[in-house]
């Protein structure tokens, strides 16, 4: 019995299940510990881009802001109501799996479209705010997106770094010592078993 209170195998039987163990956990170890490196490299990535996708939004957000003070100044409020278009922008996130994993991995982003009837900006400072403000909002859902998916890949790779940590420090470790408990025990089994057909084979030639 183990100190853990687990029936430790013995014999030859239990020296090949315990070898067989601690061979199927030695690979899960190295299986995990290269889902663990895939998880960090995706997800520093993710935070790469989501951070240049930030930078942009408030870049783009703060041109637009500054444009629209000048489109209002040039021809008020009304001109600004008449240049909003009746659409209305659509987000579409796509989705992908890495290691298990499903996180976003691209936006789609389609501006709300003018029909022909509608009027355009009365002037080009709110022509220019209208396009800062598309790109802003663009940005802000890829910004938002990247930032999900490093979140979720980095919560994977925490747990998977756990399970390594458990592999590495608690399970495999106690399999080594187990196993060499039984291949100590079957040596000396093996060892007294000799002892004693000697001295039946010496006593009994007498």
């Amino acid at each position: 019995m183990s100190a853990h209170g687990r029936q430790v195998p013995t014999g030859r039987a239990g020296r090949l299940r315990l070898r067989r163990s601690l061979a199927t956990a030695l690979r899960g170890a190295d299986l995990l510990e290269r889902k663990l490196r895939l998880l960090l490299d995706r997800e520093r990535a993710e935070r790469r881009a989501a951070e240049e996708a930030g930078l942009v939004w408030r870049e783009q957000l703060a041109e637009a802001d500054s444009w629209l003070v000048r489109g209002v100044m040039l021809g008020g409020e009304r001109a600004l109501a008449e240049a909003v278009p009746a659409g209305q922008a659509s987000i579409e996130v796509q989705w992908a799996a890495l290691m298990g994993v499903r996180h976003p991995a691209a936006v789609v982003w389609t501006g709300p479209v003018r029909s022909p009837a509608e009027p355009t900006p009365s002037n080009t400072a709110l022509a220019h705010a209208e396009t800062a403000y598309r790109a802003a909002v663009r940005a802000a859902a890829e910004h938002a997106a990247r930032k999900a998916a490093a979140e979720l890949l980095a919560a994977e790779a925490a747990r998977t770094r756990q399970r390594v940590r458990v592999l590495r420090r608690h399970w495999i470790p106690r399999l080594r010592r187990e196993l060499a408990a039984v291949e100590l025990a079957l040596e000396e089994a093996e060892h007294e078993e000799a002892v004693r057909r000697r001295w039946a084979a010496t006593h009994g030639a007498r």
